[in-house]
């Protein structure tokens, strides 16, 4: 009765009140159908042999009686038992192969939903946008990745194989005690109320238990997430926090304890009274039947058989009670699901999208406007770390941005904290769409490009140089896969980064450690320098490229830039002279508006801000 058991017990901590008060449209059914139907063979035959195993679970107890008469009755032979013997190998051989069979079927139904939803979803958050990364919770993101769509998968094995199997073990193990005998059969299920309502009411209570443990478990790994960080851990250090830190992981740790402890109990004593039930109903059985044998109505066979049905009853009819919770738990992990996969992405590569020519490196920005986008047009509530209205319209960042640099010349883009440089910068790869006018490439609107032939034209080097986890080596060739180790080692020099690389003994194979932090700030600046400079594209955006270089660091630096630069064109947001002095326009940005346009020398004459932010930065002394 173990297997019972467990099954009922899995089906009470599904027992959730908040699931079965959600309702799931037609349209979803009708799409998780659809998305079912490339495995209609993987599905029929796996539900094929979940019925054989029913039928063998009923088969089996009626042959043990028969068993019974042949040992007990007048006219048994020895080659009628060992005909029956035989028929209860075949089908324990047969059950066997059934289960390797459903096992297999089972196996490649799940994993492939697995893959088809993942790889599904991966792709289609990939091609959202910036913005939607700006609002969402990775941990939330990554749950959609792992836990709903197992929960999905569970709809075609586990839930799907449950109902069936349970479904038609009742209604055969039923069908045969009736027909067995009716008076024992009543009399047997007069004990199922009194043992389904009590288990409802302690599933309720393990369903929000088990709540409260996994809401308990994420806060646990989100506080181990962030502070087994090297930035984490090094605040928790310098603010000297630890013993606080560990007073609230214990707090919370204690209470996933004794929720445990409650849970096993509650556990316990529900397959102990699920036992007690069965054994109670066997009793019975035996008891009425005995009588009814002495009195001639009923063989021992019968008894037997009776009895044995009883301990394969409760636990499918536990688990039939809860099915509704057990559907619509797997639909929600569908619904949840789909919700990422309808989330439209906002920037979209037209069907018609073209390609520009490998020389084209003009960038022009026609009258363009932009706000950022809003929190419904780009995110989902339940994707956020804390979803609160949006106080306010935003409002425009951009206005009228109107101004053009010719292949080959390097323009600068200046302006206090928040004036907007940034976000000029992030339109020209397409990170975000300009709200009104045109950012164009080449002479081409980029709304009107592909978005491979935006990446191949456009490098940028942000202010935040983001490292992957992984290899200098492969860190480097995520800008140029195949890139040679020569190529590679070039670029490092340029960077003025290889000498550092070279002096650890592992070389391009050092593993930079999460996001960089094997390296110091002004060297993985010049890692992701070097990565730009390995890529090599005809236009080049440095957003504070250098913010984080000492003086030695950046004046190398920037005569490596001066050498990668020539040639192409150059965007640069900088405050430092050693940048934008001899840029060829300098674009004085302010408050979402550029103010002021020309040469360093003509803005210092011309006075205004530029001349002000050159006094007061004392720039000259860059």
């Amino acid at each position: 009765m173990g297997m019972e058991a467990r099954e009922a017990m899995r089906a009470m901590r599904r027992n959730d009140g908040d699931v079965e008060s959600v309702t799931i449209d037609a349209r979803t059914r009708k799409r998780i159908l659809s998305f079912a139907a490339p495995y209609r063979r993987e599905i029929a035959v796996f539900l094929l042999t979940v019925v054989v195993a029913a039928a063998i679970s009923v088969a089996v107890p009626v042959i043990a009686g028969r068993v019974v008469n042949e040992l007990t009755l007048p006219g048994g032979t020895r080659s009628g038992v060992l005909v029956l013997a035989g028929i209860i190998v075949g089908l324990a051989v047969l059950e066997a192969g059934t289960s390797l069979l459903q096992r297999w079927y089972s196996a490649r139904l799940g994993e492939g939903i697995i893959y088809d939803l993942r790889r599904g979803v991966f792709s289609h958050v990939q091609a959202m946008p910036v913005a939607f990364f700006t609002r969402t919770q990775t941990g939330a993101l990554i749950s959609r990745l792992n836990n709903d769509v197992m929960g999905a998968q569970r709809a075609f094995t586990t839930t799907l194989s449950g109902l069936v199997s349970n479904g038609i073990s009742v209604a055969l193990t039923l069908a045969v005690m009736f027909t067995q005998s009716w008076l024992i059969t009543l009399f047997s299920l007069v004990l199922v109320p009194l043992f389904l309502l009590p288990a409802k009411r302690v599933g309720r209570k393990l369903a929000g238990l088990t709540r409260e443990s996994y809401d308990l478990n994420a806060d646990m790994g989100a506080q181990m997430n962030e502070r087994f960080t090297v930035g984490g851990a090094t605040l928790v250090k310098l603010f000297g926090r630890p013993e606080e830190e560990q007073g609230t992981f214990s707090e919370k740790a204690g209470r996933v304890r004794t929720i445990g402890v409650t849970t096993a109990m509650y556990a316990r004593t529900f397959i102990v009274a699920l036992a007690l039930v069965a054994g109670l109903s066997q009793a019975l059985a035996y008891g009425i039947g005995g009588w009814l044998v002495f009195d001639g109505q009923l063989d021992p066979g019968t008894v037997v058989t009776l009895a044995l049905l009883l301990t394969r009853l409760y636990g499918p009819l536990t688990a039939l009670s809860n099915v509704r919770v057990d559907v619509m738990s797997a639909m929600v992990s569908f619904q949840r699901v789909f919700e990422i996969l309808d989330l439209r992405p906002i920037i979209r590569e037209k069907d018609d999208a073209r390609e520009l020519p490998a020389e084209a490196s003009s960038v022009s920005f026609d009258h363009v406007s932009f706000h950022y986008p809003s929190a419904d047009e780009v995110s989902l509530a339940s994707l956020e770390v804390v979803a609160r209205p949006e106080s306010g319209d935003g409002g425009e960042v951009l206005h009228g941005i109107d101004f053009s640099v010719e292949p080959g010349q390097l323009v600068a883009l200046v302006g206090p904290s928040g004036a907007g440089k940034t976000t000029i910068a992030k339109l020209i790869p397409r990170l975000y769409d300009a709200t009104e006018g045109a950012v164009r490439l080449g002479g081409q609107d980029v709304r009107d490009l592909t978005f491979a032939t935006i990446a191949d034209h456009v490098g940028m080097v942000a202010q935040d140089a983001h490292l992957f986890h992984d290899t200098v080596r492969a860190n480097m060739a995520y800008a140029k896969p195949g890139a040679t180790d020569a190529e590679i080692w070039a670029a490092l020099e340029s960077a003025q980064i290889a000498e550092v690389v070279r002096r650890i003994d592992s070389g391009l194979d050092t593993v930079v450690g999460e996001r960089g932090h094997r390296f110091s700030g002004g060297e993985q600046q010049r890692l992701a320098i070097a990565r730009v400079m390995l890529k090599a594209p005809p236009i080049v955006i440095l957003d504070e490229a250098t913010a984080h270089l000492d003086g030695e660091s950046e004046a190398a630096v920037q005569r490596a830039l001066n050498t990668v630069l020539e040639g192409r064109t150059a965007i640069v947001i900088a405050h430092r002279l050693s940048t934008i002095r001899k840029a060829d326009k300098i674009l004085v940005v302010d408050d979402g508006r550029v103010t002021q346009s020309g040469t360093h020398r003509e803005l210092l004459d011309q006075g205004g801000l530029y001349a002000d932010l050159h006094r007061t930065q004392s720039w000259d002394d860059a």
